[in-house]
């Protein structure tokens, strides 16, 4: 069974993805109390959409139902979990710890047994969409865990996105965000190869674009990034330095469950020629950047 829409539910953590995500869910109803690292930033948030906020992540997940999160990576989570001012030690038998960010498989396992110590339910969930997926409350979510933690916060989550699937035990989650970053990368690097390509051999790459774009070449880089790129643009979303680390998570990975990833090993040595080019702040459609030196 769900948990209520005017339940009190904690956010911790009010990044770029993480901010509009717990607006949404203040908009909708549920009783919001944010964390922040910065505490201005959490001033901001309650002040802009009415909730309010907690000087810990303990403070924040005290009566909490459900408790969020979305920071940067395996030890920003730990930090936010663990010791005398984190959410777990708040938090009562029964509520539901749903981590967003994107972290390791065996991260998600490590936090459901402790979790499940204290009669916690736990989630990993990380997110698909970037940015404006965020703001626009149209993320996508894969989620592992156990179905009974996935029917208390199913309609909590699905606040901020158009869908969200639970796809097995602990850590499924992040192995599928796994999946989703291996394949963005090998199609955005596809991409740049053909945009560069186009232009070296005098054809208007949009008009190009225009069409390809009809047919079997398509996708949501190509949609959405190939104007950009075409036009030096890269500030639209998903950092280059936030995809090698979730490309290094996905390496680690295969390197214990004994997939080959050529493509991905590449495309991550190409982000980090993007990186000492300045550009680790760039999204990551600025690989035509490096193909354009």
């Amino acid at each position: 069974m769900s948990i209520n829409s005017n339940s009190k539910v904690a956010f911790i953590g009010l990044g770029v993805m993480g901010y509009p995500m717990a607006g949404y869910l203040q908009q909708k109803g549920y009783q919001v109390t944010v964390y922040n690292r910065t505490t201005a930033k959490a001033e901001k948030w309650a002040a802009q959409y009415g909730g309010s906020w907690a000087a810990t992540p303990f403070e924040a997940a005290k009566g909490a139902e459900l408790v969020f999160m979305c920071v940067g990576n395996d030890n920003d989570v730990r930090s936010v979990v663990y010791g005398e001012h984190g959410v777990l030690g708040a938090m009562a038998a029964g509520s539901v710890l749903i981590d967003h960010t994107t972290a390791s498989a065996e991260l998600a396992r490590e936090l459901s047994a402790a979790a499940a110590e204290k009669g916690v339910g736990f989630l990993d969930a990380p997110v698909s969409g970037g940015q404006a997926g965020a703001e626009n409350g149209v993320l996508t979510v894969m989620i592992g865990g156990e179905q009974v933690d996935m029917a208390k916060a199913e309609a909590a989550i699905m606040c901020f996105a158009r869908c969200a699937k639970l796809l097995g035990p602990a850590g499924s989650g992040q192995l599928a965000k796994m999946v989703n970053q291996i394949c963005i990368a090998g199609v955005v690097q596809g991409l740049a190869e053909a945009l560069n390509f186009a232009q070296n051999a005098g054809l208007d790459g949009a008009a190009v674009v225009e069409v390809i774009s009809q047919g079997a070449a398509s996708s949501w880089q190509m949609q959405n990034r190939s104007l950009t790129m075409l036009d030096n643009k890269y500030d639209f979303g998903f950092a280059v330095d936030w995809m090698r680390k979730d490309l290094g998570i996905a390496l680690n990975e295969a390197r214990q469950n004994g997939s080959h990833l050529p493509l991905t090993a590449l495309v991550d040595q190409f982000y980090s020629e993007v990186q000492q080019m300045g550009g680790g702040r760039w999204d990551t459609s600025s690989l035509l950047a490096r193909l354009k030196r």
